[in-house]
């Protein structure tokens, strides 16, 4: 298999392209926490919520950042970690932060 800028970027040790992939427990943690966040707008419930769907997301994106299959998977993490960083600094209200 020829070793391109392509291939280095998108494809995995096994030679597959892979750009999304089902999601893992991280992932789930936080999809479900920030749905709850709906229902819970407001109150100690929803703090607590939002620590949880913080915590699952940062783990998520620090994950996919050092273990991710292709530099993609890579760099998705590292854009994760800049959204929530300015989600949390700047006060965007992005992915349910």
């Amino acid at each position: 298999m020829n070793n391109t800028l392509f291939d280095q970027i998108f494809r995995d040790s096994n030679g597959e392209i892979v750009i999304a992939q089902p999601p893992n427990l991280p992932l789930i943690v936080w999809i479900a926490a920030s749905l709850l966040k709906l229902i819970f707008p407001t109150g100690v419930v929803n703090t607590g919520l939002d620590v949880v769907a913080l915590g699952s997301l940062f783990t998520w994106a620090w994950l996919e950042l050092f273990q991710g299959v292709n530099y993609f998977r890579r760099a998705l993490g590292i854009v994760v970690f800049i959204v929530i960083l300015a989600s949390r600094t700047v006060g965007i209200g992005v992915l349910g932060l």
